[in-house]
């Protein structure tokens, strides 16, 4: 069974029997492949402080349910922000009509846990809303102290509780109770008129105790500082191609979306994906192994159990180069909320550690790019093709880290800049918990992880010469 949770069930709080709503799920699901009645609570909160004033906060609560019918590679699905009986019949009655006279046998539930990688912490409820405020006006009087060229400060507070149950037509109800915060930073600075932005953000599931202590949100300034600092002194970037050393941590996110995407089973059982048919192939380079794994206590990306009810794992992806396997629903389903389709997503995705040091990269680099952090991008699930920008990146000339630079964007594709890395670090390290991940119209929180790499052969364009 799953780990027990005080709270009454949702259905039962929305006056419905949940003996009801599995008979109901059973008659939509005779003679269909799976399906389960998805039942969601949620309130989320956030604040953003700009220019020296509060200047939005916000309060969402929504609830709602959806029900699935899979039907071979059809599935019928009906939402409604009602939760009663008679809303669940009438959505069984609009999903069953994907099976349209399929004969199937239904699956047989997800296996139940007891393991919780998170606590039920209530972000919304401490600390409380003044409090809330009064730390953000703390963190931009103190990051305007820091340094008289600070122009601009921004920050903001995002919490949310979402309360999930998944109902079974075996009867089994599994609940999830899932909490998730972050903070953020963004600081501008000026000199003669040039202004330059860096920014800090980190989060995780749990309440904002961990991330607002004095010396958590310091932190977090010192480094959007210095990161603005930097970019005041940067020059063009020069375009051509290049060795490229990236530093550990987010840049993970390189990896997410130009490989990461490519490995989700839909795309595979499509044929769509550049890595479609390949299992049992080299796609990397001798060392690169690549894992998704929702199961680390904590982590932005983590969940107990996935949006269908199976408790989440490790899955390799990509083992000593070799491609060993996809991320398939029923494994690794997630959706956004209870309006949305589960599909195949990743959770916590990353890299395995080597044993080169960052240092070593740099100084076998004759001529090169040092990426110590990205910003956005944008990825061909097709063919891998991606291109990323730098928002802070540095030359290096001789095998050293020389001076840093601007519009640094990164050009290539996921397959063949796999087969490219000749050094992976021995530094692993996942992000500070700030991704969201979009695919079909859908956001989800995730993590991003890898250790320094050294990729050869990078296309990388710049403004400079």
């Amino acid at each position: 069974m799953n780990a027990p949770f005080s709270a009454p069930s949702i259905l039962e709080a929305s006056g419905v029997d949940p003996s009801r709503a599995v008979a109901l799920l059973g008659e939509a699901l005779a003679g269909a492949d799976d399906g389960e009645i998805f039942l969601e609570r949620s309130e989320s909160e956030s604040f953003v402080f700009d220019d020296g004033r509060l200047k939005s906060a916000a309060f969402d609560s929504t609830e709602g349910f959806g029900l699935r019918v899979v039907a071979g590679e059809t599935a019928g699905y009906a939402h409604a922000s009602e939760i009663s009986e008679a809303a669940i019949a009438r959505a069984a009655d609009s999903a069953a009509l994907a099976k349209r006279g399929y004969s199937g046998v239904t699956a047989e539930g997800p296996r139940a846990t007891n393991t919780r990688l998170y606590g039920d912490d209530d972000p919304l409820a401490s600390p409380g809303f003044s409090a809330k405020v009064d730390l953000l006006k703390e963190i931009d009087a103190f990051a305007r102290s820091r340094d008289p060229r600070v122009a601009q400060v921004m920050a903001s507070l995002h919490g949310e509780r979402r309360v999930i149950e998944i109902v079974r037509a075996d009867g089994h109800l599994i609940r999830d109770i899932r909490p998730l915060v972050r903070l953020n930073v963004q600081i501008t600075v000026d000199t003669d008129g040039r202004r330059e932005t860096g920014s800090s953000g980190a989060g995780g599931r749990a309440g904002f105790e961990a991330w607002i202590t004095p010396d958590a949100w310091h932190d977090q300034i010192e480094e959007a500082l210095r990161q603005a600092l930097v970019n005041l002194e940067a020059v063009p970037c020069p375009a051509g191609e290049m060795d490229v050393v990236l530093g550990p941590g987010w840049n993970g996110v390189l990896l997410h979306e130009a490989v990461g995407h490519g490995l989700e089973g839909d795309f595979n059982r499509k044929g769509t994906s550049a890595f479609s048919g390949r299992i049992g192939e080299r796609v990397a380079a001798p060392g690169v192994t690549v894992f998704d794994d929702g199961s680390i206590e904590g982590r932005r990306g983590s969940l107990t159990v996935d949006d269908e009810g199976t408790p989440t794992s490790r899955t390799v992806l990509i083992e000593d180069g070799i491609l060993v396997g996809y991320m398939h629903d029923r494994q690794s389903a997630r959706r956004q909320s209870y309006a949305h389709l589960p599909m195949p997503r990743m959770t916590n995705t990353g890299m395995l550690a080597g044993t080169s040091t960052r240092e070593e990269m740099i100084a076998s680099t004759k001529r090169g790019l040092y990426c110590a952090n990205f910003g956005g991008g944008q990825v061909d699930i097709t063919n891998g093709k991606f291109v990323f920008q730098c928002t802070e990146a540095y030359l290096i000339e001789d095998g050293k880290v020389t001076t840093p630079v601007k519009g640094a964007t990164l050009i290539g594709d996921g397959p063949s800049s796999l087969t490219r890395v000749t050094m992976i670090g021995d530094d692993f390290a996942f992000d500070p918990g700030i991704g969201v991940c979009g695919k079909s119209g859908q956001g989800v929180p995730v993590g991003v992880g890898q250790p320094s790499l050294k990729i050869t052969g990078l296309t990388v364009g710049g403004t400079g010469v």
